[in-house]
């Protein structure tokens, strides 16, 4: 199962979109260092022109530093000013990218193909040698990474793990730091409780203003009030795992990191975790090293009630995949551009979406209550086709996919605008003759700000959630491509979506395991199978 986004870091895309999410669509996260990038899960993408040179290790050789040098003068013939024909140098250096790292489909790739796809995209994450599992270069992981190589997490270099299992042994109650960690002077640590309004309110403002960006500071992640109920409060959630860190003298808040408790099946091993998320330092306060520390501060909340925490070390990527819906305005926000071979006229033509469901008229509806007992079946069934995935009770089906719907009118026309306060829709195909639930899928609203734009505030994008169907446990179906042929009619028109230009890395904390399959085969397990866990 992969996910994906629209632009948050232009990159992150993919999806289903009802007429008023009109934007962008996606299938879909992040936490953040003080750097900017989240912790938990760490979108790779292709965003803006980027410095070569900031990323790059101060240590490296003259003669990498003179390849260096060169790449950074061809790329910045890419940025606005710059020569408009595609250097050379950059179509070579991609190429050679793809060709490594894009698996048996990119095997085939030419210089032509590249130079065309570089006319549509910005470059950043290919160049940097962040795709891919361990393809992180030395400087990505550098603010932090002494803080790593302290933690129960895989080492950089470290070979693959041949047998699953803990990194460290779980520590009793009584043997865990009982007290917090220490911050500097002018900090306070602070529980934010978000069944407060006021509270929830700073913490949106928070986000809203110092969450993930894309690399041109142009988007920014605009989690709403709803959204973050939705997503910090499933069942078992736990208030002080909501570590928000404050001004001492002013009470201001000016950072947070949240857990949830999760449980996982990674392989045949299920265990109880946390999901860190929602990891935001102030910007002006990104110099105060407080990452690590909320980090620390947040693991030991979760020991002190047993859990492990799922946090970085890559055990698979997955590949970004994106449809764009309101062609206008992502062109005039410059979230993509037309094609030198296509006008605007024609693009908007290619990406024109029915007027209504395909399946509207053979059983499709909103999910309801009564549904619970099904649809969390039908997952439970689907999801063994993959290696690591959340683990859901009747409760957490419940929570994920009808306690963000907001409040207003259920029926057959619900599809065709939100509700007030609404963050998730989710829909299943119930059999006319049956009434078996066959099919059911989800999504999510998450939209970004648009950055200092005369015209446009908002870019509206849907994420791809959770989906199954029983397709998929028809004998010969996937060979015979029907169950591809079935998700395409589900997710709707997933033939014209196009592979985005990032990838979503995963992380396990103080748990070992092989790499999973992800954008590419992994020990026999196809491409896709590895990972069924959606981040928000």
């Amino acid at each position: 199962m992969s996910n994906s986004s629209t632009s948050q870091q232009k990159a992150k895309e993919k999806a289903v979109d009802p007429e008023p999410i009109q934007d962008g669509a996606h299938p879909d996260d992040s936490d953040e260092d003080e750097s900017g990038s989240e912790v938990g899960v760490e979108p790779e993408n292709i965003a803006g022109s980027s410095n070569l040179q900031a990323t790059s290790p101060s240590t490296a050789g003259k003669k990498k530093k003179k390849k260096r040098s060169k790449a950074i003068k061809a790329l910045n013939a890419l940025r606005p000013g710059g020569s408009k024909e595609i250097p050379e140098d950059v179509v070579n250096l991609v190429l050679d990218k793809v060709r490594a790292e894009g698996g048996e489909a990119a095997a085939n790739a030419d210089s032509e193909t590249v130079r065309m796809a570089l006319e549509q995209m910005k470059l950043k994450e290919l160049l940097q040698g962040k795709s891919g599992i361990g393809g992180k270069n030395k400087k990505e992981t550098g603010g932090t990474r002494s803080f790593w190589a302290t933690q129960p997490v895989p080492q950089l270099g470290e070979q693959p793990s041949e047998v699953d299992g803990y990194i460290e042994p779980s520590k009793p109650r009584e043997e865990v730091r009982q007290d917090p960690y220490p911050l500097p002077k002018e900090f306070m640590w602070s529980t934010i409780d978000i069944t407060e309004p006021a509270q929830l309110r700073e913490l949106y403002e928070l986000l809203s203003a110092n969450y993930v960006e894309d690399d041109d500071a142009s988007f920014r992640f605009q989690y709403s009030a709803e959204f973050l109920s939705w997503a910090l409060m499933p069942p078992g959630f736990h208030k002080d795992w909501h570590v928000g860190v404050r001004v001492s003298s002013s009470k201001k808040l000016v950072a947070f990191i949240s857990a949830v408790p999760i449980r996982v099946r990674v392989r045949e091993n299920q265990f109880d975790a946390c999901e860190v998320n929602f990891l935001c330092v102030h910007k002006k306060l990104r110099s105060k090293r407080l990452a690590p520390v909320l980090i620390k501060e947040v693991t030991r909340q979760c020991h002190l009630q047993g859990s492990g925490v799922l946090l970085p070390t890559p055990v698979s990527s997955c590949r970004y995949f994106h449809r764009c819906l309101n062609i206008p305005k992502l062109v005039d926000v410059r979230f993509t551009a037309v094609p030198s071979n296509m006008t605007m006229a024609r693009m908007i033509r290619v990406h024109k979406v029915p007027d209504r469901p395909r399946l509207l008229d053979h059983g499709l509806r909103e999910m309801t209550d009564n549904d619970v007992p099904q649809v969390a079946e039908l997952y439970a069934r689907y999801m063994q086709r993959f290696d690591m995935v959340p683990v859901m009770s009747h409760d957490e089906v419940r929570h994920q996919f009808l306690s963000g719907r907001g409040a207003g009118p259920h029926g057959p026309d619900a599809w065709k605008s939100p509700r007030e306060g609404q963050v998730v829709w989710t829909y299943v195909v119930e059999d006319p003759q049956t009434k078996r639930i066959t099919d059911f899928w989800s999504f999510y609203s998450l939209p970004s700000t648009v950055i200092r734009h005369p015209n446009h505030n908002v870019l509206n994008a849907a994420y791809l959630y959770y989906y199954a169907t029983a397709t998929a446990f028809e004998p010969g179906a996937e060979a015979a491509g029907r169950l591809k042929r079935r998700l395409e009619d589900l997710i709707g028109d997933a033939l014209t979506f196009g592979q985005g230009d990032g990838l979503l890395n995963f992380y396990l904390y103080n748990w070992r395991t092989a790499p999973l399959a992800g954008v590419t085969e992994v020990g026999g397990t196809a491409a896709g199978k590895g990972v069924g866990v959606v981040m928000l």
